[in-house]
């Protein structure tokens, strides 16, 4: 015979058994939920302060790469990880938001984006483009620049993006996206467009991060190369490159020719999810 306190005693067991084990507390970055998930969103660098542990999901996205100037490259994205299951433990972690690279405002390379880092996880900063007649290749980097003029495009880092797409005579290439190549220049008429990059609903919503940024254009009836997924198109005669977009990591656009600025890149974003309930 099960006496009452035994039973609740047993009950209690049951229970604590069965149920799922406590989920993750924490605090730090704008907060925000989304059915049984809290969300954690880090436009810039600061702190992620777990007091119960338990395992999250990530979006982690660098700085995109700055354009390159006066028929530049267009800037490389910034290398984009995610994955769920990533356990924290009950500490403080230093959240690490990449800037993005500047754009050139003469003839060179754009700069690389910055990293974005939490804990063990980093997101490479995009590779800055080509110049127009300085270091045309391209930098090599989350997703790589591109090139200018005969110059090739540069690689970008495994599992993170893709490389910048090559320059031709009097073209220049789009930058490398999270999602795909940048596009190769074809003639002075036709630029590479930047790569396109990915989308995520980590943040409750779907949204595009880490596009190429679009290769500058030549004089005449030249188009500067497109972009999309946070990246920046490229200028034309003259004109200047676009800015990738702000916390997406998209990649700045290359300088116009006859002294087209590049463009810079888009800052970086982390992002955490876990089930609080």
């Amino acid at each position: 015979m099960i006496r009452g306190r035994e039973r609740v005693s047993t009950q209690v067991q049951n229970w604590l058994t069965s149920y799922p084990s406590v989920s993750v507390v924490a605090t730090g970055g704008t907060i925000t939920y989304d059915g049984d998930y809290k969300i954690h969103t880090f436009l810039s660098s600061a702190n992620f302060i777990v007091t119960a542990g338990g395992d999250v999901e990530y979006l982690a996205v660098a700085g995109g790469g700055g354009g390159g100037g006066d028929i530049g490259g267009g800037g490389g994205a910034g290398g984009l990880r995610t994955a769920a299951g990533f356990a924290v433990t009950s500490q403080a972690y230093s959240i690490v938001v990449g800037a993005g690279g500047a754009g050139n405002t003469g003839n060179d390379k754009g700069a690389n984006g910055s990293d974005s880092v939490f804990d063990s996880i980093t997101s490479t900063g995009g590779g800055g483009g080509g110049g127009g007649t300085s270091n045309r290749s391209g930098a090599v980097g989350g997703s790589g620049g591109g090139g200018s003029g005969t110059n090739a495009g540069s690689a970008g880092t495994a599992g993170q993006g893709y490389a910048g797409g090559d320059g031709a005579i009097g073209a220049t290439g789009g930058g490398g996206g999270a999602g795909a190549v940048g596009d190769t220049g074809v003639t002075s008429t036709s630029n590479g467009a930047g790569g396109t990059g990915e989308s995520s609903d980590i943040s409750s919503a779907s949204v595009d991060y880490a596009g190429g940024g679009g290769g500058g254009g030549q004089a005449g009836n030249a188009t500067g190369g497109t972009a999309s997924y946070g990246g920046g198109a490229g200028g034309v005669s003259g004109g200047n490159g676009i800015a990738g977009t702000v916390n997406t990591g998209g990649g700045g656009g290359g300088g116009g020719y006859y002294g087209g600025d590049g463009a810079s890149g888009g800052s970086g974003i982390i992002i955490l999810r876990y089930k609080y309930k």
